[in-house]
């Protein structure tokens, strides 16, 4: 274990905090430190616990909340922005030493190497960049190829380093999705938006650290698709949970970068209840078009929402696709929450016919998460 691994106090950990909202939240759920390092998926770097605005009265800026006392939080913010400045600059020069030494190096660090720097940053309070960097591990033991992904994994990280130390040069929306993906809170930008929101999906992430609920919805009015993010301890399961295939009349805020995907539930005014609608689909080019389209807004983008209609689940070699009916496009199968389980329901439910199929499409492949059979079929999840 490095020195930048010693476990820190309870106190040590709190008193770093950027304020007294952070210090209060983690005192309630009992896992100090978990304020600056949410252990949540790449694609949506959150604070863990509910983020900190939840609890706080006016605008988030960087770094806190705004608070009684907005010069204070000013000062804070400015802190918290110096330290991942340092950070990101840091980083830069690692990566740096990691291309001038040869890629071959990382496969004989071993993960002592990752470790230390994902805890750099978290010492520099970017839990995003922390998230990133700690996946690079992965990434060497992927398989033979391991030396490009690795490189392109370089590429994006440097890319995000830069983004944040030249943020106030870029377009107000990129530069949200920046702060976001270094690891500072967002929230709620614009006022709320009431719709019947059909439950698309719901799946749970889970790290030593956190429990994340991932669930997505779709507006019936709005047309929109809106991620709500809901945290629990480790081990065990968040409050909010939504059934798969009900509609829920409720408000919902979007949150600013990201493509604006991410939303907080707000008034809920009626119980979910039985929908028939399903959100309109598109082939499987055109899937591949807007992931294209999203990485213009978001080049970290890992995945994004998308409804395939009338694709049939085939055989490729050692894996499965979902190829277009009445085209000759397809996409490969990545295995969902439930694993293959949900690869044979899928399968099971096509019995070799066209089905329509929600889930999230990115460079890996589509991953499937809800599936409707022709007709009026109840939604199925995967």
């Amino acid at each position: 274990m490095t020195q930048q691994e010693v476990r820190r106090s309870a106190d040590q950990v709190l008193s770093l905090a950027p304020d007294s909202v952070s210090r209060k939240a983690e005192s309630k759920l009992g896992v100090p430190g978990r304020w600056f390092d949410a252990g949540c998926s790449r694609e949506d770097v959150v604070w863990g616990g509910g983020s900190p605005e939840e609890g706080a009265k006016g605008p988030v800026g960087e770094g806190g909340s705004g608070l009684a006392d907005p010069e204070a939080a000013r000062r804070r913010a400015e802190r918290r922005a110096e330290r991942i400045t340092a950070g990101a600059a840091e980083l830069e020069q690692r990566l740096a030493d990691l291309l001038r030494s040869g890629l071959a190096t990382a496969e004989r660090s071993g993960y002592g190497l990752w470790e230390e720097t994902a805890a750099r940053m978290v010492d520099a309070q970017a839990p995003g960049l922390a998230s990133r960097v700690r996946e690079f591990d992965s990434v060497v033991a992927s398989g033979p190829d391991w030396p490009t992904r690795l490189l392109e994994e370089c590429a994006l990280l440097h890319l995000l380093s830069r983004g944040w130390q030249h943020r106030e040069r870029l377009p107000g929306p990129l530069a949200a999705t920046v702060r976001t993906r270094v690891g500072l809170p967002s929230a709620p930008a614009g006022p709320p938006v009431r719709d019947h929101w059909l439950v698309l999906a719901q799946y749970d992430l889970t790290d030593p650290r956190l429990t994340t609920r991932r669930i997505w919805l779709y507006g019936i009015g709005s047309g929109r698709t809106a991620l709500v993010l809901s945290y629990g301890p480790a081990g065990r399961a968040p409050d909010l949970a939504l059934p798969v295939g009900l509609a829920l009349d409720a408000e919902l805020s979007a949150h600013a970068g990201s493509g604006r995907l991410r939303a907080t539930l707000g008034e809920r005014f009626a119980a979910p209840a039985p929908a028939t609608v399903r959100p309109p689909g598109v082939t499987t080019a055109g899937a591949t078009v807007r992931y294209g389209e999203a990485l213009r807004d978001d080049p970290w983008r890992e995945s994004i929402p998308v409804t395939l209609d009338d694709v049939v689940p085939v055989p490729d070699g050692d894996g499965w696709q979902v190829a277009d009916a009445s085209g000759d496009t397809a996409l490969p199968l990545v295995q969902g929450p439930a694993g293959r389980s949900g690869l044979w329901r899928l399968v099971a439910l096509s019995g070799g016919g066209p089905v329509t199929v929600f889930g999230e499409s990115g460079h890996r492949g589509f991953t499937p998460l809800t599936a409707w059979a022709p007709g009026s079929g109840e939604a199925v999840r995967l």
